[in-house]
């Protein structure tokens, strides 16, 4: 909740801080290394921010689809319901629980939940490629979703949303833009007040860390390609806002140490609450020094040595792996007052299928931030169920504790190709995707949609959990098409058929240029009010590959991968693809 506006109610965060801390206080910040940080000291606005990069650009980059094994440790509540993990994810108040015999991966299928990118990835599309860069896993700019919020937001840029949203489930709003906020977007998502200084830190790492990435101008609401500021004014001085407004959270503080153990780096601006304002804001003139942003002291050892978590004899299930796939996962130690390292083994039947890169803990990992995660891998080398036990122990401890580890090797599916068919439901804002349901079991379906603009074209892929998928961020003006892949134990069926979306008239074709050339995946679809269309089709090199005739709307060419000018008399000019 913004400071300015309690009602007498607790909040999420407040019933958090009493949680942890077990009385109502403000919450500490987090532990790092001292010399983590050392680069920015003495530094000031620009070569400020160009520190910031340095010190944390560097990190583990992760599997896009086994995030939610991570997001087990950073975003979830800390308290249980019935039992079992409830989600934290900033979009919706749905609950959506990790069921006690279920994986992270498993329990985020089930509740259709999606991964979202905070500064969406088609901000940094280059051609059809999203993945070149690190941005593209970055648990600094993931978090869980629910689904339907999600789709509703889609790649829009944050804002403030005026008078009667598109969408409005208590916690995401989607809608016209106040003025002076959006950039010049048609639309913009506005988060729950609760967690617009979330956000907002997440878009001034993103600032930092990836200044330099191939921002497209079609979507520079936001952000531009250069050193400082990288972010336009109207966005900077909007998240200053909601960062002053909404503060450094314990959530925030409990991730930060989580994202840390998962991928290897930090955010400083939820270390140093006041560090974008040294950047960007009200303190551009000034020094920045660590010894003037506050802190705390690491308490001495007292008490007994104690392992919290895992508890004793518990499970951790890998699910279902394909025979010779690789499984992973995390789990969190957490405890205090340890007197020596931790020493982790592995033992059972089926110990050479489950592999730990390290078999020993430093007891400050645990005492200084109160929680390690360890990594642990299942690569089955034969079917069926295994099971093995890894053991805890040392650290100065009594007693050693046990967590049973499980997993299933099925055999590498065989997977039908689906058929996609007519869209349902169309309407000027979206449609309903349909294709046949898979004959195998699934884990989900892959969608591919491409939207082909007047300087190129744009394809996302999209999850869904049942044989259609609600679009709800069409374009009339615009064409699209879309073809589907099902996904089982990271197998992808062959890709179906390509099903054309039409921008039912509402643009016009002027009488020169009645002709569009739309690129595919592998080759060309023709745009066109006439019928009988001509083409010539040249290579790189100038030669003449193809002179197709009688083409009519929606006739497709297959091309291989290259580079091709294609002429038309119906052209202005002539048109370069690049498939």
């Amino acid at each position: 909740m913004f400071a300015n506006s309690y009602t007498g109610t607790w909040s999420r965060r407040m019933m958090l801080a009493v949680l942890v801390a077990g009385i109502f206080t403000l919450p500490a910040l987090a532990e790092y290394d001292p010399d983590y940080y050392a680069g920015l000291e003495g530094k000031k606005r620009e070569t400020l921010k160009s520190a910031v990069k340095e010190a944390v650009r560097s990190h583990r980059q992760l599997v896009y689809m086994d995030l939610p094994n991570y997001w087990q440790y950073s975003d979830v509540y800390p308290e249980l319901v019935n039992g079992e993990k409830r989600w934290w994810e900033m979009y919706s108040d749905a609950v959506y629980l990790i069921g006690r015999n279920q994986s992270a991966k498993g329990s985020f299928s089930a509740n259709k939940m999606q991964r979202e990118h905070s500064v969406p990835k088609s901000w940094w599309k280059v051609g059809n490629d999203v993945e070149y860069t690190p941005a593209y896993s970055d648990m600094w700019n993931l978090y869980p979703s629910d689904g339907s919020a999600n789709m509703a937001k889609s790649n829009y840029p944050l804002g403030i949303v005026g008078p009667n949203p598109t969408f409005d489930n208590g916690v995401t709003k989607v809608g016209l833009p106040v003025y002076g906020y959006g950039g010049g977007a048609p639309y913009v998502f506005e988060p729950d007040d609760e967690y617009k200084g979330d956000f907002a830190r997440s878009f001034f790492y993103m600032a930092c860390v990836y200044d330099d990435i191939s921002w497209q101008s079609r979507y520079s609401w936001m952000f531009v390609k250069s050193p400082y500021p990288t972010l336009q004014p109207w966005a900077y001085e909007m998240l200053l806002q909601w960062a002053r407004q909404d503060g450094v959270s314990q959530k925030e503080i409990i991730r930060n140490d989580a994202v840390e153990q998962s991928q290897g780096n930090r955010n400083p601006f939820i270390d140093f609450p006041e560090l974008a304002e040294y950047i960007w804001g009200t303190r551009t003139s000034e020094t920045f020094r660590i010894s003037e942003q506050g802190g705390q002291v690491t308490p001495p050892i007292t008490g007994a040595p104690e392992l919290t978590m895992p508890v004793n004899d518990e499970w951790l299930d890998f699910g279902e792996i394909a025979l010779t796939g690789l499984g992973t996962s995390w789990l969190a130690l957490r405890g205090k007052n340890m007197t020596a390292p931790l020493s982790i083994r592995i033992g059972g039947a089926d110990k050479d299928m489950f592999s730990i890169p390290v078999r020993s803990i430093p007891a400050s990992a645990i005492n200084t931030t109160g929680e390690y995660l360890l990594q642990i891998q299942y690569q089955p080398t034969s079917l069926g169920a295994h099971t093995a036990t890894l053991s805890i122990y040392d650290g100065g401890m009594d007693s050693s504790v046990r967590v049973n580890l499980r997993g299933t090797a099925m055999p590498i599916p065989t997977l039908s190709r689906l058929t996609a068919l007519d869209p349902l439901d169309i309407t000027d804002s979206g449609y309903t995707a349909v294709w046949t349901e898979s004959p195998e079991t699934v884990d989900y379906y892959v969608v591919y949609r491409t939207r082909y603009y007047p300087d190129g074209s744009e394809t996302d892929q999209l999850d869904a959990t049942t044989n259609s998928l609600k679009i709800a961020d069409r374009n009339p003006a615009i064409p699209e098409s879309y073809y589907v892949c099902s996904s089982r134990l990271g197998f992808l069926s062959e890709r179906s058929n390509e099903v054309m979306v039409e921008a039912s008239g509402i643009y016009e074709i002027d009488d020169e240029e009645s002709v569009r050339i739309a690129p595919m995946h592998d080759g060309i679809r023709i745009l066109t009010d006439l019928e009988g269309v001509a083409l010539e089709i040249y290579d790189a090199a100038g030669r003449l590959i193809d002179a197709p005739c009688g083409l009519d709307h929606g006739d497709f060419i297959p091309l291989s991968p290259g580079v091709y000018i294609i002429i038309s008399e119906r052209l202005k000019r002539p048109v370069k693809i690049i498939l």
